[in-house]
């Protein structure tokens, strides 16, 4: 019998069940495990779908290579579906009910002995990406795979059911500021000028918009040379959609219908409407624009209750206009000053000046750093009007609004997560919007786009833009919106500059002068006058959003051939060094530097 070529596979592993019993099937796959008892052989078979025990009798003329067998051959075998016998039955396999009794079989591949099990999760995870397709047979890896095949095609299902069009766009395309550094390809036709890879398609599908095409998506291959971190890759995948004739309202409707259909499909629970909250409130409420709510801890503002007590540190924020809060975290009043000193060195990371800490014992005492210069009366006010309680502590930040919210919004995730304290039974949505448009940049001396320079600006913002009016940039608010996950952005969008001389207001805040512009966005300022629909769009990161559905924490584990932390391929050993052949063909020369 010549398997493959003449003999066909009939059935996947782990499709089989009760219902095919006493059918003939042929399998195909890897040896996942031999075992021998007496004269029988015992093999678990592997292929995407999952495993089946297969019975074999050496003995037979068409099954004596049996023996040979070891972890990662390639099998073939035909053969004979059984129910096991009752109290044989194995609960933990979904095949575990039936067996396969082979009648022919063949080694198809040899194997050598590979450097770990792969289905081992415990494995180091830099000796899994070095072998990575090792790691991919695992039935581990190959569901997260499978879902995230599924979960692009009810994307595309459902989009398509609701008038876009998928369109691709170049990989090839012009350098654009977008807020990371571009990847550059140098173009050996045309010396000295370079392509870049996209960040995103942002303009691009702005260009769709003005060519009328009105509803767009795309699967979108994006690439940001940035640094990396758990949930953050070099090149990713994002959902692209842009619309045409719509409010942000529109937007944010459509892309939550979009979310409720993927987990009803993927999870089966109805995440009903999502809340929305003002980028504002966020911050002053959980000190993050992505906050996590399955944790149930707010920050508390203590300027009022902290207004002329004495102490000299907070007097001066105050004064400063700037802001002092607090955060009260159950369970830590018997942290040692030690470990209250690693929470100090987290705020101080975060760009904090220092940490105060007020802890009470379940006897009711108070401890504080600071306890010398406040009464007990007030520690006591302090700490009751920041929600503190027995056993606890309340962690204080006095700094600006920006650090003081981000030190401590770290430190409430990451006490959460030390203390297990996420309800991690249910998934937490949330629509953040009325972000900042601009931010000024101390190491650039001028004003950046939060978002990306092609973000309106709210309405009754537009007279500070046209009167210049620099020192009230902070208060403009864009038309955008990040859609949050248990602490995760997975989507992130705005309603676009569709009026030329709006766009090319927010160029010269932007402090690009006119060269620049014509240099770098040229096409597109053309572009927006030759008739512009009022359009807006969003992208999910699909990468971050099958990790959530997996319930998994790194985006590695859902992408077939990741890299690690620092932008490298174990299995590839990429990026690497090429021919010089190659580079003076490219007209590049590398510095001293560069070769080392």
């Amino acid at each position: 019998m010549q398997f493959v070529k003449n003999v066909k596979r009939s059935h996947y592993c782990g499709e089989l069940t009760n219902a095919q019993s006493g059918q003939e099937v042929i399998l195909m796959g890897w040896a996942d495990g031999r075992r021998d008892h007496g004269g029988l052989v015992f093999i678990d078979l592997r292929d995407r779908e999952g495993l089946v025990q297969v019975v074999i009798d050496p003995n037979l003329e068409t099954c004596k290579t049996a023996k040979n067998v070891r972890n990662e051959y390639v099998i073939a075998l035909k053969g004979i579906v059984r129910t096991r016998p009752e109290g044989m039955h194995n609960k933990n396999l979904k095949t575990g009910e039936i067996e396969v009794e082979a009648t022919h079989f063949e080694i198809l591949s040899e194997a050598e002995t590979p450097p770990f099990q792969v289905d081992d999760a415990k494995v180091q995870e830099n000796l899994r990406l070095k072998y990575r397709y090792l790691d991919l047979r695992s039935l581990r890896q190959q569901k997260y795979l499978k879902l995230r095949h599924e979960c692009m095609q009810l994307v595309r299902k459902t989009l398509s059911d609701s008038g876009f069009w998928e369109v691709e766009t170049p990989i090839l395309y012009k350098s654009t500021p977008e807020g990371a550094r571009d990847y550059l390809v140098p173009s050996r036709v045309h010396p000295g000028n370079f392509y870049a890879l996209p960040q995103s398609p942002q303009t691009l599908k702005q260009l769709l918009m003005i060519s009328g095409f009105d509803k767009y998506f795309q699967i979108a291959r994006c690439f940001r040379d940035e640094d990396l971190r758990a949930d953050r890759q070099p090149e990713f995948t994002q959902i692209d959609l842009e619309m045409s004739f719509v409010d942000q309202d529109d937007v944010m409707a459509l892309n939550e219908k979009l979310c409720r259909t993927i987990w009803k499909e993927f999870k089966g629970v109805d995440i009903g409407q999502i809340p929305v909250m003002a980028y504002d409130e966020a911050m002053n409420r959980f000190g993050s624009d992505r906050p996590d709510l399955r944790i149930p801890w707010e920050l508390k503002d203590l300027n009022l209750e902290l207004n002329n007590c004495g102490f000299k540190v907070f007097d001066d924020v105050i004064a400063r206009g700037d802001c002092i809060k607090s955060l009260a975290v159950p369970g830590i009043g018997d942290y040692s000053r030690s470990q209250f000193d690693k929470l100090t060195a987290v705020a101080k990371q975060m760009g904090a000046k220092g940490l105060v800490w007020i802890k009470k014992g379940q006897d009711g005492s108070l401890q504080s750093p600071v306890s010398k210069f406040f009464t007990e009366d007030k520690l006591q006010r302090l700490f009751e009007f920041s929600g503190g309680s027995d056993g606890g502590a309340v962690l204080i930040v006095a700094d600006t609004f920006q650090v003081t919210c981000s030190a401590l919004g770290h430190l409430r995730s990451q006490l959460a997560q030390e203390l297990n304290t996420i309800d991690t039974s249910c998934d937490k949505f949330l629509w953040v919007t009325d972000f900042p448009l601009l931010d000024f940049s101390p190491e650039e001396g001028r004003w950046v786009a939060v978002h990306h320079p092609f973000t309106a600006p709210q309405d009754e913002y537009l007279h500070i833009l046209d009167k210049k009016e620099e020192s009230n940039y902070s208060t403009i608010k864009a038309k955008a919106y990040d859609l949050v996950c248990n602490g995760n952005e997975i989507a992130g969008g705005s309603i676009r500059i569709h009026r030329q001389s709006v766009q090319q207001t927010i160029f010269q805040a932007l402090g690009f002068n006119e060269e620049e512009v014509q240099r770098k966005f040229g096409f597109f300022n053309e572009a927006l006058s030759y008739g512009t629909p009022p359009h807006g769009g969003i992208a999910w990161g699909v990468d971050r959003l099958v990790m959530i559905l997996c319930g998994t924490d790194a985006i590695r584990d859902v992408i077939a051939f990741p890299k690690t932390t620092k932008a490298y391929d174990l299995m590839a050993e990429s990026p690497g060094i090429v021919d010089r052949e190659q580079l003076l063909e490219l007209g590049i020369r590398l510095t001293n530097s560069a070769k080392e």
